[in-house]
């Protein structure tokens, strides 16, 4: 008989500004984290060939874009179209986005504050991702872009625009992506 995990509120693993709440260590179908997405962050547009995942929005609000756009990708993702029509939502409290393998998406902090969400992706192990970038990130000096890109192509994250901050502060290629 296998037991289940509980975690308290506050528990589970820091990685950058992701609370690990179950993962690989505890199941082969999905990692689950509560994350903390600060004003100005936009992770960029990207896609996983083979990993889908789940958005819930817990506190603040999130531009959120789960479709294929109908024109070429590029520029600002927030100004994307569908071929049916769909833009990219506002989201808050209680707000929920799906996307499947293969769908490009992103979210983006339009607030002054931080927001919050509970972040689900399977397979498992988007946390090993998350620890080698971290790993990256903390050598001196600016990141090896390359290094960066060739970790996200191993967890299969294919970048199609670039991870910004739009409202200043620290480097956003230091940011998770």
């Amino acid at each position: 008989m296998t037991d289940g995990l509980l975690v308290p509120p506050g528990g589970g693993r820091r990685i950058q500004t992701m609370t690990l709440k179950a993962g690989a260590d505890q199941s082969k179908i999905w990692s689950t984290f509560e994350a903390e997405v600060p004003p100005g962050f936009d992770v960029g547009a990207h896609l996983h060939n083979q990993a889908e995942e789940v958005f819930y929005v817990l506190e603040g609000e999130l531009d959120l874009l789960a479709f294929q756009p109908a024109a070429p990708v590029g520029g600002d993702w927030r100004t994307w179209e569908s071929e049916t029509g769909a833009t990219v939502f506002r989201g808050g409290p209680g707000s929920f986005m799906f996307v499947p393998a293969g769908c490009p998406h992103a979210f983006f902090n339009p607030g002054s504050e931080p927001a919050r969400m509970l972040f689900l992706v399977s397979p498992s192990g988007h946390e090993l991702y998350l620890q080698e970038l971290s790993e990256l990130l903390a050598t001196p000096g600016p990141p090896d872009q390359a290094e960066i890109a060739a970790l996200r192509l191993r967890h299969d994250i294919h970048q199609v625009t670039p991870l910004v901050n739009r409202r200043g502060g620290p480097d956003p290629q230091r940011k998770p992506a």
